[in-house]
């Protein structure tokens, strides 16, 4: 990639922070024209400052040489970006952070934060004694020569060419990189081996993971899991003497950014804690749009080597894999930051890779925990999925499936989640931005973005107690309608199961080995389960399974042992 395509930090920081439940495709001048008050570029603003202004403190420099600084972390492709931004923004800046005032100040005195007519006036930081605004006109009567700014981030120079980089790669969730159009690839970001399994051969359609095996794969690997081949005393094809008999099956997953693994690494937010190191994978981390899906909960197929992640991987593929390991590189990741019911059906479960004839059945997970209650306006429950939609789009997004999965797959639903813990476990504890001072809690973060109405989720980030109970209750109303879909749908192409969303469970095994349900929830954005959250989810809810529906998983494979004594890693996934 050119440098020109690069990204620069500034929406790392701050655009993606405000819009995890945003598809990145969205992130755009138009994204950032959301919510009021300043809204997404207001954020952005405030922690750019927030982060020059601790770092000034803390190496006790200027805030010219600490940007400077924060520009230096980056990798060094990105860094002129960042310069070319910082030369026009810093500017503005300099004398406001030297009168020590809050980062609030800063962003509402050059304009990029503001108080709309008839609503309120939103600050993250300790309000200044007086009130935002009367020192912001202190402020201006000392410094009348200073600019007035209201710009959208992405007008700004150095961020425009981010912003349209954005738009034109990750507006599609097919593989970027796929030369034979199986929807599989051997790169591995752009929606590649991250997301789905390795293509062992992306000049022939008819190869690639869950694929039937051709001529019992004497010659050729064509499912790409790794066996092929004779053997030598019987004569019988290992594919077919290993694998014959084992109901092989691929795991898919149809989300939202849960299901993808959403993580911003707390270290680019916690000025104690940002470092070159913290962004030496920035690019991998900006063409997987932030999500970790090689980790997370559905299609994890490996543990961390990346310094941003931490925690163990467990999934509902790598416990597929090794309850038979003819299911190798049999995955697929078709989560979505900000995926909705209406949205799944509309184009996100069209990218799902599976021929009904010559690919062997799938597991399929459809997971969208939240965002049929989270988006839209955070003084209205009108945004909301009803139960009518829900029952529409659930229902024809098994009928698509019905034509484009093989018969034998299962599908089991997870229900919304209870989203009345985020706030409940995290309210008192500091954000990453906060730590500095300790001065910001998640109530005031959640409160901040709720004020300029742009937060993931309005209904259950915040505050207001009563607005997260009746958020509560639309999900569970919908859970009603998944249920009841999934009990009464007939299908002679697959099954449908209803399991709630395992966090509850999850988090009464982690309270039982000592732990608090706070440390499960990512810490930058205070919504998504981290890398733990989503290992233990994955556990529940395999338990459950090979409790209650074995058939979904399969028989185990008598034959695991010899795959691997054969096989070895089966070529592993890279």
């Amino acid at each position: 990639m050119s440098a020109k395509t690069q990204a620069i930090f500034v929406l790392v920081f701050a655009g993606i922070l405000v819009s995890p439940s945003q598809p990145l495709s969205r992130f755009s001048s138009q994204s950032f024209q959301r919510g009021v008050n300043g809204g997404a570029t207001c954020v952005a603003c405030t922690v750019i400052v927030a982060l020059t202004e601790q770092l000034s403190e803390i190496y006790n420099e200027t805030a010219v040489r600490a940007f400077d600084r924060l520009c230096n972390f980056l990798p060094v492709d990105y860094q002129i970006y960042c310069q070319t931004f910082g030369s026009y923004f810093v500017p503005l800046i300099i004398d406001s952070l030297e009168k020590k005032v809050t980062p609030d100040v800063v962003c509402h005195r050059i304009g990029l934060c503001y108080t709309q007519a008839g609503k309120p006036e939103c600050t993250i930081f300790p309000p200044p004694k007086g009130g935002v605004k009367a020192h912001v006109d202190r402020i201006a009567k000392r410094d009348t020569k200073l600019r007035y700014l209201r710009a959208d981030i992405c007008d700004l120079p150095g961020v425009k060419e981010l912003c349209e980089w954005i738009k034109k790669i990750f507006d599609q969730h097919d593989p970027a990189l796929d030369a034979d159009g199986d929807y599989y690839s051997i790169a591995q970001t752009l929606r590649g081996v991250s997301w789905r399994g390795k293509d062992c051969d992306d000049s022939n359609p008819g190869i690639h993971p869950g694929a039937k095996p051709i001529d019992s794969d004497i010659y050729v690997d064509s499912n790409c899991n790794g066996i092929y081949g004779v053997d030598g005393a019987s004569g019988t094809p290992y594919e077919d003497l290993l694998c014959g008999n084992s109901s092989s099956r691929g795991v898919a997953i149809l989300g939202d950014s849960v299901g993808a693994h959403f993580h911003l690494p707390e270290e680019w937010f916690d000025s104690s804690l940002i470092s070159v190191e913290a962004f030496k994978d920035l690019t991998f981390i900006l063409e997987n749009e932030i999500d970790w899906p090689e980790f997370s909960a559905a299609t994890g197929y490996k543990n961390s080597t990346y310094s941003v992640t931490k925690g163990p991987t467990h999934s509902m593929y790598h416990s597929m894999w090794e309850r038979n390991r003819c299911n190798h590189r049999d995955y697929q990741n078709i989560a979505v930051n900000g995926a909705r019911s209406s949205t799944m059906l509309s184009s996100i479960v069209t990218s799902l890779a599976r021929n009904p004839s010559s690919d062997t059945p799938l597991l399929i997970i459809y997971a969208l925990i939240g965002n049929d209650v989270c988006n839209g306006h955070p003084d209205t429950f009108a945004h909301m999925t009803t139960p009518e939609e829900m029952r529409e789009s659930f229902t024809k997004t098994l009928q698509y499936l019905e034509t484009h999965v093989p018969t034998g797959s299962h599908i089991v639903v997870n229900g919304l989640v209870d989203g009345r813990i985020l706030f409940n476990n995290l309210h008192d504890r500091i954000h990453p931005i906060g730590r500095f001072r300790n001065d910001v809690t998640y109530s005031d973060f959640y409160d901040y973005l709720y004020c300029l109405e742009v937060s993931p989720c309005n209904g259950w980030l915040t505050s207001n107690e009563t607005v997260r109970d009746k958020t509560t209750e639309r999900a569970k109303l919908l859970n009603s309608v998944l249920k009841n879909v999934s009990t009464s749908y007939q299908s002679q192409v697959f099954d449908v199961h209803y399991f709630d969303f395992p966090i509850e469970d999850a988090i009464k095994t982690w309270e039982a080995n000592g732990g608090e349900a706070w440390q499960l929830i990512e810490p930058v954005d205070g919504f998504h389960t981290n890398q733990y959250g989503q290992a233990l989810t994955a556990q529940v809810m395999w338990d459950y399974l090979q409790t209650n529906l074995p058939d979904v998983i399969g028989e185990e494979n008598p034959h695991n042992s010899d795959i691997q004594s054969l096989f070895g890693d089966q070529g592993g996934y890279e």
